[in-house]
């Protein structure tokens, strides 16, 4: 019986007592369920009509009028295409703010763009990396980041926090790290989550881009097998999508205090490590970031994440960002976890992206304040 794994990640994670998330085709549910009632595993259906629910995500597209980006709207999922052309016009307009510039080239070619905010006031500034969309079926991701960067530009000039991260700091925002996947999530499969990569021998694509990374590389919580959804690749920064963005970390190392990534779902705030149960040497520093950054987000609409080291907080997994960017110097790595826990999974709707991105924000203000006050 094929199933599509949503939560967690891969079948090693699924012991006595965890919770599974799973997406299995239609024709198979009859099996399915008295399978799961003979060997009395309790199970609710979330989504009853997975079509259905996409459609009324995606349908209905070309009647929005999506394309004047000075009315862009921040409150619905955008195509690669389009989330381009908007990193095009706030180059165009809002200069003084922002620079668009490219790591370098997908897998299938397209180029991995990444916006560069901060006021241009001293020529050495500490900065802040943020990437949404690592995980190609995570839509909430690459909308958020969409959300960061407004409001960055639009409350500038009025909030005194915002003003005070953007004059001292930089942010460098990747909106979409996983291109291709991401674009085939839209024209091909919804529920793809890897890069696009070929496999000669296997005939399958794509490697998961959270665990292609140097750091304990296919050790635990990843998989050899080039077909699995949790595939590490070939070799550690096989993928050049990963490739690109470590290269730029690494040059960056010194300059980059913080670095944090948006993936979904299970309403968490992870830090390291990942691949290992121990605890990271500036741990009260990270642990309090941690803490006030979850009070903040749960202050909007009194939805409460979970916080603390990935491994023991969600599952162990080796090759992850997060990990790599630790291990590389960065003090503060998170990776959050966006919403929701499962009654939508990876197909939030789009009347959830406000509040979900409002609340998210607060958090990320919350980490960056923290981090320009010393902490030892």
């Amino acid at each position: 019986l094929q199933v599509d794994l949503w939560q967690p990640s891969s079948p090693f994670h699924i012991v006595e007592g965890t919770v599974a998330d799973v997406r299995v085709p239609r024709n198979t549910t009859w099996s399915l369920l008295p399978y799961l009632q003979q060997a009395n595993i309790q199970y609710t259906i979330l989504i009853s009509d997975l079509q259905q629910a996409i459609e009324n995500q995606t349908g209905g597209r070309s009647h929005r009028n999506r394309r004047s980006l000075s009315e862009y709207n921040y409150e619905v999922y955008h195509s690669l295409e389009e989330i381009e052309d908007w990193m095009y016009y706030l180059n165009r307009t809002c200069s003084e703010l922002v620079h668009m510039f490219s790591l370098g080239k997908s897998y299938e070619g397209r180029p991995l763009y990444v916006l560069k905010l901060g006021k241009r006031s001293r020529p050495y500034k500490k900065a802040v990396w943020i990437d949404c969309g690592i995980h190609a079926r995570e839509w909430i991701g690459p909308a958020f980041c969409q959300w960061f960067v407004k409001e960055a530009i639009q409350t500038y000039q009025t909030d005194p926090d915002m003003r005070k991260m953007l004059t001292q700091l930089y942010f460098y925002v990747m909106p979409v790290f996983n291109v291709d996947g991401y674009h085939f999530s839209w024209t091909t499969d919804r529920f793809w989550r890897k890069t696009r990569s070929k496999n000669m021998r296997f005939h399958c694509h794509g490697v998961d881009a959270n665990r292609n990374w140097k750091v304990k590389w296919c050790d635990e919580g990843a998989s050899l097998h080039p077909c699995d959804d949790t595939y590490c690749g070939p070799f550690p920064e096989s993928e050049p999508e990963v490739k690109a963005v470590a290269h730029f970390l690494r040059k960056h190392r010194k300059q980059i205090k913080a670095y944090l990534s948006f993936h979904a779902y299970a309403q968490m705030l992870l830090y390291p490590y990942s691949y290992k149960y121990a605890t990271i040497p500036n741990f009260n520093c990270v642990e309090s970031a941690a803490y006030n950054a979850v009070n903040a987000l749960q202050s909007a609409y009194g939805v409460r994440y979970r916080y603390g080291p990935a491994s023991s907080t969600l599952y162990v997994s080796s090759g992850s960002s997060m990990d790599w960017a630790y291990k590389n110097g960065i003090p503060y790595a998170f990776a959050f976890e966006l919403r929701d826990t499962g009654h939508y999974g990876f197909l939030l709707p789009e009347t959830l992206i406000k509040p979900t991105c409002t609340e998210t924000m607060l958090a990320v203000k919350n980490i960056t304040l923290h981090l320009m006050k010393k902490c030892h």
